[in-house]
């Protein structure tokens, strides 16, 4: 007959290639029940986006299925995200991830709209916060542009809008989308501390905020304003924009803000025709400026016609076609940010585990 101890000392041979350690060890295994020839338990991993999520359900059920007695193996995959501080400075907010630029015109609006469709898409609870106050463009990507937020007027809160999973606010819900924000800076720190205070996000894994370009107010008011638990750079590979990333990724260094690492979008164009790849923007340079800063290159997207038509329809291409090779791309994006951040988390709480240096 086998025990628990067996089933446990079978399953401590799948290691956690982030932490370097077995998933028993790290308290991964949980509700194991054993009913005659029948064995059931939960993995309860530090993220619904685990890039080796189904990996692991498939080695336990090998692992499992191999022991003398047993009939059958019933596995629930299942997650638990911890916050970046031990108090959220969002009510149910467990994680804040910007999304930023050294300037305008690389995708990184784009860039947040997918990743953020892609996390939730492994069933993370996901918010998307557009804080670019001058150029909204958040409304016309998700497919909500021309809607208005439920606002509570007693309290002096924002519903946030919800399509693709994703719960949205942006500034471009409550102005006419031709309308021009003629601001001064205050004014735009204070729209922003609003958007994330005055808005009732309920519970949420990771909150993405999509940044205006730059390394002005809105950067420094969401730094001073909310912990953020690391950013996400996009840059294409030619060397100007490399310029303005290095001063984005300098900006958060000096604000304690870690860089979770590069998202280099227009890689490569990829010709519609003939489907051929041209490095039109260069090459390689997001792995030499990952380099210099000791972060990683997440994603390399491409620059692809379907997924600016996408975006431009209102239907992120994850959602459009979320098994096409371009969706495929922010979908490991998506996993490289929520590894990234679950590494960070278990450093902060002191998860005694040996981390895998980059």
């Amino acid at each position: 007959m086998t025990t628990e101890a067996d089933i446990l000392n079978a399953l401590s041979a799948i290691i956690d290639p982030d932490f370097n350690k077995d998933i028993v060890a790290l308290g991964f295994v949980k509700n194991l029940a054993i009913n005659g020839g029948k064995v059931a338990f939960t993995i309860e991993l530090t993220t619904p986006a685990c890039p080796v999520k189904e990996e692991f359900r498939r080695q336990a059920d090998e692992l499992v299925s191999a022991l003398h007695g047993v009939t059958e193996v019933d596995i629930t995959m299942s997650s638990n995200v911890a916050p970046s501080q031990s108090k959220q400075a969002i009510a149910g907010v467990a994680n804040i991830i910007a999304v930023a630029s050294g300037k305008g015109g690389v995708g990184k609006s784009t860039t947040a709209v997918n990743l953020a469709v892609a996390m939730a898409q492994t069933g993370a609870r996901v918010g998307l916060l557009d804080a670019d106050i001058y150029g909204p463009s958040v409304p016309r990507m998700m497919g909500l542009a021309g809607y208005k937020p439920e606002i509570d007027y007693d309290n002096k809160t924002f519903y946030p809008l919800i399509n693709f999973g994703v719960k949205t606010m942006s500034i471009g819900y409550l102005v006419e989308e031709n309308q021009a924000m003629v601001w001064r800076g205050p004014m735009v720190a204070g729209a922003l501390s609003q958007l994330l205070t005055d808005v009732v996000w309920g519970e949420l894994d990771y909150l993405f905020v999509d940044m205006p370009p730059g390394t002005g107010d809105v950067q420094l008011t969401l730094s001073q304003k909310v912990p953020v638990t690391g950013a996400v750079l996009v840059t294409t590979p030619q060397d100007i924009a490399l310029l303005d990333c290095r001063k984005g990724i300098e900006m958060f260094k000096k604000t304690n803000v870690p860089t979770l690492g590069i998202a280099e979008n227009m890689s490569q164009f990829i010709c519609p025709h003939c489907g051929e790849s041209s490095p039109i923007f260069a090459e390689g340079g997001a792995e030499r400026l990952s380099t210099e800063y000791n972060t990683t290159v997440l994603a390399h997207i491409p620059l692809d016609i379907a997924i600016r038509e996408k975006a431009d329809e209102g239907t992120p291409i994850v959602a459009a076609a979320p098994d096409s090779e371009q969706a495929q791309v922010y979908q490991t994006l998506a996993g490289e940010v929520a590894r990234k951040i679950s590494i960070l988390n278990s450093r902060k709480i002191d998860i005694p585990v040996m981390v895998q240096q980059n």
